[in-house]
């Protein structure tokens, strides 16, 4: 069964940083280009963050440029989500997403979903 597996979230102060992992199960990250997107409560899933198979190419929301990096490990297992200059709108539960091919901001062009993990930024 193809999975993939976030890990990472947890309880920030404002101004702090945390690092999300999203790891393959039952396939491989090869030519799957992986987005992040976050939900917070009572909000629709938005868009945070993709990075394209090859990992050349990345692209962010907005709101989370310049604080937020997206990237893969060299063996494609793995997709980070650094996060730094937390605020408490970053607030939300955080999804990765696989797609074959070109990477997509949209959530309805990913195939695979994960489970999310959570991100609190309070103080």
């Amino acid at each position: 069964q193809l999975q993939l597996v976030e890990s990472g979230g947890g309880s920030v102060q404002p101004g702090g940083s945390l690092r999300l992992s999203c790891v393959a199960s039952g396939f491989s990250l090869d030519y799957y280009s992986i987005g992040w997107f976050r939900q917070a409560p009572g909000k629709e899933r938005e868009f945070v963050a993709r990075v394209g198979w090859s990992g050349d190419i990345t692209d962010y929301s907005d709101s989370v440029k310049g604080r937020f990096t997206i990237s893969r490990d060299s063996a494609k297992t793995t997709v980070y989500l650094q996060m730094n200059s937390l605020k408490p709108e970053d607030t939300a539960l955080y999804f990765c997403a696989a797609k074959f091919g070109l990477a997509a901001t949209t959530e309805e062009a990913y195939r695979y979903w994960g489970q999310g993990t959570q991100v609190t930024v309070s103080s």
